[in-house]
């Protein structure tokens, strides 16, 4: 998953995610470090508030700048 490395290049912190998202810190972490993995209605919303695509989120795709 691409999750923290597209949060970073927004300039956006684990935190500010978790708030936007309606979620704990700890989840974006476990995201991010592999030990979880967001659920369809998660990724549809990292999706939307980091402005890329699902597939982007996946690395299937890169992510636009």
């Amino acid at each position: 998953m691409e999750i923290k490395k597209i949060r970073e290049s927004r300039r956006m912190r684990q935190y500010e995610l978790a708030n936007r998202m309606g979620v704990k810190q700890a989840s974006v972490s476990a995201w991010e470090s592999g030990k979880a993995v967001p659920s369809a209605e998660n990724l549809m919303k990292l999706a939307d508030i980091l402005e890329c695509s699902v597939d982007a989120l996946l690395g299937r795709e890169p992510a636009s700048a």
